[in-house]
């Protein structure tokens, strides 16, 4: 019987953005970086195209509408495991052009603060692969790699 197909798990980010400052949204209660700083973001689920799940995170996570014609790849990051339990990961980091709608925390069980920040001075909880992900996008750069 044939070996089953190396498989990764890939996770969606959004850039919203209002004037020169960005959506940041603080993880709580998830087990998983809880305190830091995120972009709204989520996992695909399946049987969806990135676009379409990255709005669905957005309504999800933070109660907006985004417009999918508006929505454009910013940077691929192909990120090792972080322990040996883990898997790689592909994460997509969009830019949202258009969305619609007052951020609120639409998921209290998962976050329990959203922080509008300048890019230029980011915070120092911010979650590191999300920091690098920003400085990496701000230099024009299409690609990241980390931990390999």
């Amino acid at each position: 019987m044939p070996a089953e197909p190396f498989r990764l798990a890939a996770a969606v980010y959004g850039i919203l953005h209002d004037g020169e400052r960005i959506l940041m949204i603080r993880r709580a209660r998830t087990g998983y970086r809880d305190g830091q700083l995120s972009l709204p973001a989520g996992h695909l689920d399946g049987d969806e195209d990135a676009v379409t799940g990255l709005v669905r995170e957005l309504r999800e996570e933070v109660g907006v509408e985004a417009d999918p014609d508006s929505c454009r790849l910013a940077l691929l990051m192909h990120a090792a495991p972080e322990h040996a339990a883990d898997r790689e990961y592909l994460h997509l980091f969009f830019t949202v052009g258009r969305w619609h709608g007052k951020p609120t925390v639409a998921e209290p069980d998962k976050c329990d603060d959203l922080l509008w920040t300048s890019r230029t001075t980011m915070p120092n909880d911010v979650v590191d692969y999300v920091a690098e992900a920003l400085d990496a996008i701000a230099r024009g750069e299409q690609l990241a790699l980390r931990g390999w």
